[in-house]
């Protein structure tokens, strides 16, 4: 078998855990696989990096922070190659750049564009553990570029799709995907599977167990996934194309607090002024989420918006050098929100999950300020303070409602 392994930075933090991992990786290896492991930069290392960079340089470009970042994985996987060597093992460490990993020319949230294979592919047939840098790859200008946080999921999942691996395990501080986050909830959980399209609105919406771009990769190429601890032994969860657990009313509650909501207030009530304002976004490579456009009074109206807390200054300094054309009166900007979402197959067999969403939030005396849905969610934005008391309170409802379907 061929099997790609992706362990995040928590799981290598510090030497214990890299030895830690070092025993599992030669485990498997030892039992007859062939091994491409990815892994993230250690702990907080990216963390401090970005910290060591604005003291040099709060407005660095996008290029030199790219430069700079991939440094972090680069560390990780020559430390795991010695490590590993240092047990009796054989493995090589490769960068973004020595696998072959080409990406988009967008500095600082790339896209994969293919894999050369044939590197790590040598590396195997000498019978070497291949040790590949998660979260970057090389664009056409021959520069260093990065995949985005959380990246290095989608790193171990383009290899899998291109190594036409068995199974891509990524391994985290959790033991699998869970109802809600465990560190929030304390009675969520954990599932055993999950399709590709709850996980992809799972982790599009704020659950950190899974890269949302790693889980389309996954989808499209039909990547056999599993979510796993690098801590223990257990069980994790399988994510698939189809789940043949009976459907329950929600598959999980994700919350978000990296969001910023913008208001256009005052603009113009005339066609191709939405138009206008989201093609600045996509201009700008600002990507928008919940939106809500005002019915129009005196002729004017007010457009609103949800963006990451990253892209809020690249947002707002487009639209105010553009506040005149787009005839907008003021630009108002909040960053104490955060997102709740559902997530479950089950929402559109099953009247009535809107309405218990919603009750429940009423019941915890918490605000909504936008709503979003689809079939497969419902997402609404609240104060950021008012998060976690909304998540308890809306698991709890559907987990109690969960319980009484099943005893009828």
């Amino acid at each position: 078998m061929l099997i790609v392994q992706k362990y995040g930075g928590s799981s290598v933090a510090d030497a214990e855990k890299v030895f830690n991992v070092a025993k599992r990786i030669l485990k498997a290896k030892e039992e007859g696989n062939d091994v491409v492991v990815v892994l993230s930069a250690q702990g907080k290392t990216t963390d401090g990096l970005i910290a060591k960079a604005k003291e040099i340089n709060p407005k660095a470009s996008r290029r030199e922070m790219d430069m700079l970042l991939v440094t972090g994985e680069q560390q990780s996987v020559s430390l795991m190659a010695m490590a590993i060597n240092a047990l009796g093992g054989r493995a090589v460490s490769l960068n973004g750049v020595q696998v072959g990993i080409e990406t988009t020319n967008s500095y600082s949230n790339a896209r994969i564009r293919k894999i050369q294979t044939e590197r790590i592919e040598n590396e195997l047939e000498r019978g070497n553990i291949v040790l590949v840098t998660g979260f970057q790859g090389v664009n056409s200008h021959g520069d260093m570029t990065t995949l985005g946080r959380g990246g290095s999921d989608t790193s171990a999942v383009a290899l899998a799709a291109a190594l036409h691996a068995d199974v891509c395990q990524i391994y985290t501080d959790v033991d699998g995907v869970y109802t809600a986050d465990p560190r929030v909830v304390k009675d969520a959980q954990k599932l055993d599977e999950i399709s590709y399209d709850e996980m992809l609105e799972l982790a599009s919406l704020g659950a950190k167990v899974l890269h949302c771009r790693s889980v389309e990769v996954a989808k499209k190429y039909n990547v056999k996934l599993s979510v796993l601890s690098s801590m223990t032994n257990t069980e994790g969860t399988e994510v698939k194309e189809e789940s043949k657990m009976e459907r329950m009313l929600i598959s999980g509650v994700a919350a978000d607090k990296n969001v910023s909501r913008i208001s256009i207030m005052g603009i113009k009530d005339e066609p191709g002024k939405a138009f206008e304002v989201f093609t600045l976004m996509a201009k700008e490579k600002v990507s928008v989420d919940i939106i809500l456009q005002s019915t129009g009074r005196d002729g004017r109206q007010d457009i609103s918006f949800t963006i990451g807390k990253d892209d809020l200054d690249v947002a707002l300094k487009a639209l105010e050098d553009n506040k005149a054309r787009l005839t907008a009166e003021t630009i108002q900007h909040d960053d104490s929100v955060a997102k709740l979402s559902i997530v479950g197959a089950g929402m559109a067999s099953n009247p009535g999950v809107a309405a218990m969403f919603f009750e429940a939030m009423y019941d915890a005396g918490v605000n909504i300020q936008m709503i979003s849905t689809s079939e497969i969610k419902i997402t609404v934005l609240i104060s950021e303070k008012d998060i976690d008391t909304a998540m308890v309170a809306v698991h709890d409802k559907f987990k109690n409602a969960s319980v009484n379907m099943r005893k009828n």
